[in-house]
């Protein structure tokens, strides 16, 4: 980690952290092909309304993965190798603890929280089963989140992606067999994805508590409450932005329902989905140059973390642009694999998309910063940035848009959300650049 790196050696560094991700995607994605095409529209709107709470509470294993990651890989740059397993474990045994006991709040909660949401009659029985199912497996999927940030800081990046890959190829043939052959619905495809999260989640942790070839492993934890703390703080942006995700799908939904109801609602799934896949891309990059970056600002090289800087905007910039024309290209394609069944719900779904494509436009510059000052163990600047981007900007736009432009105020609110959070984005590294040296004007 402490070598120089060019753009294609980050992008082979971090390219099985990207895989790793568009493949745990591929869980969700599956699901929903296979329930859209074998079981029907309603039970495809009941397991993407039902998604985003499962979300939020999955949402605390990438908070201890990625602000975990920096911690770790910031006492490794230090040249502290013992410290830094001793602090892994302790953050993978919190974790461990927190996925048991929010599961059984989950499975007690599914129904409550489904009623709330506004599931319709024919959808409630859905969501409460897909949900509860889900909570079986609850704390492997918090588990897998975390373990897709410290491999890339135990220099196994590659590994990570192998026991996603398996993961998400069991995925696949389990809901094939599952939904499309025995015919088990709704229910086969959560069962199926139990299954690949305790593959994803169990498989690392047996590999990290035997010897290894990796930089890290499990052994007697030591920081205590306040390394637990300095974990979630650091964290707190990564966790942010995936409440604030869930969050602001909720009241997609919401908006939705009272504009077009389960159509609509089954629309933003279908877009939903390819933001799932294209998000990884930026989010995977975005934790896999992170501990690169905590690594040098550990061994204070400031010249190696203005190159990571300026190279990985460099890399955000065009993968801003490839999404965007990959997007609008692929709108037709992506209807007709989900919905193509009916011919409305295509036209509303090929509409939506091209519209929401325009976020993509700018989204990475956000993801990235958010990452950067995680990275530079910043945590608090980097929730701000996720906070406000996810939750306030986009919220605002999804209540206050439609009103003036009608549903197409809907589709529209990520673009409106993503501009602002750009602007806020810069406006902080501009701010904070000097401080950390990342302008070449002071080092520090």
């Amino acid at each position: 980690m402490d070598r120089h790196f060019t753009i294609k050696d980050l992008l082979v560094f971090t390219g099985p952290s990207i895989a790793t991700l568009i493949f745990t995607s591929i869980y969700d994605i599956v699901d929903g092909f296979f329930v859209s095409n074998f079981v029907g529209s309603t039970s495809f709107a009941a397991v993407n309304f039902i998604m985003p709470f499962i979300m939020i509470l999955g949402s605390f294993g990438f908070m201890v993965g990625t602000g975990g990651a920096a911690i770790v890989s910031k006492v490794r740059g230090e040249g502290d190798g013992e410290r830094a397993n001793r602090y892994f474990s302790l953050m993978i045994a919190f974790l461990a603890i927190m996925g048991i006991a929010f599961a059984v709040i989950g499975f007690f909660l599914m129904e409550p929280i489904a009623r709330v949401l506004g599931a319709s009659d024919d959808m409630l029985g859905i969501c409460v089963l897909y949900g509860r199912i889900s909570m079986i497996s609850l704390p492997a999927f918090m588990l897998q989140s975390s373990f897709q940030a410290f491999f890339p800081a135990a220099d196994k990046p590659r590994l990570g992606f192998a026991f996603t890959l398996a993961a998400g190829c069991t995925n696949i043939v389990l809901d094939a067999l599952f939904v499309g052959l025995l015919g088990w619905g709704v229910a086969g495809a959560a069962s199926a994805t139990v299954i690949t999260e305790f593959i994803g989640g169990a498989g690392p942790l047996v590999y990290f508590a035997r010897q290894n070839t990796s930089c890290l492993r499990l052994c007697r934890p030591s920081g205590g409450w306040r390394i637990i703390g300095r974990t979630c703080v650091n964290g707190s942006s990564e966790m942010m932005t995936n409440i604030s995700l869930s969050l602001v799908a909720m009241l997609y939904n919401w908006q939705l329902m009272r504009f077009l109801g389960e159509d609509g609602v089954a629309a933003y799934g279908v877009i939903s989905y390819v933001f799932l896949i294209f998000g990884a891309v930026l989010i995977g990059y975005s934790m896999g140059s992170a501990p690169l970056m905590s690594y040098q600002f550990g061994a204070r090289n400031t010249v190696e973390m203005r190159s990571l800087f300026t190279k990985s905007l460099k890399v955000m910039a065009v993968a801003n642009v490839a999404m965007f024309i990959a997007a609008e290209l692929a709108a037709p394609l992506v209807a007709g694999i989900f919905v193509s069944y009916d011919e409305a719900l295509t036209e509303l779904t090929m509409h939506a998309f091209r519209l929401f494509a325009f976020a993509f436009l700018i989204m990475g510059f956000s993801v990235y910063g958010s990452a950067l000052f995680t990275a530079l163990n910043n945590g608090l600047i980097s929730a701000l940035i996720s906070f406000l981007r996810t939750l306030v900007f986009e919220s605002l736009s999804v209540i206050f848009l439609p009103l003036l432009l009608g549903v197409d105020g809907i589709w529209l609110s990520g673009v409106v959300a993503e501009v602002i959070s750009a602007v806020l984005t810069f406006t902080f590294i501009y701010r904070f650049a000097p401080r950390y040296g990342l302008r070449g004007d002071k080092d520090a």
